[in-house]
């Protein structure tokens, strides 16, 4: 088991904006492509900061999913054009993580 630890930083105003869009589409999307979202956080300290974690059975079901949701019709055309207004992709911190014996998400 593997999970992703994926950190956004909206456009200054923008983090409700993004929020929104990442609990009515892009999550239950990449839900219902088989993806797992372990939890979605917005910072207490930064108001642009947003932060989600997804769990992946293996290397193998990261890159199909990955497949699944990125190249689909829907994420080319309607949800991945809408990233740019609310978020920079360049300040994108993805974090590749394996849980520990002791952590409750192992």
């Amino acid at each position: 088991m593997l999970f992703e630890l994926r950190q956004y930083q909206a456009h200054p105003g923008k983090r409700d904006d993004l929020v929104k869009l990442m609990d009515t589409v892009i999550i239950p999307f990449q839900v219902s492509k088989g993806m797992s979202i372990v939890g979605s956080f917005v910072g207490e300290e930064d108001p642009n900061l947003y932060v989600w974690i997804r769990r992946f059975e293996s290397e193998e079901a990261r890159a199909a999913l990955y497949e699944a949701v990125y190249q689909s019709d829907e994420w080319v055309n309607e949800m991945g054009p809408k990233i740019p207004d609310l978020m920079s992709r360049e300040t994108i911190s993805v974090t590749r993580m394996n849980p520990t014996s002791s952590s409750a998400l192992h």
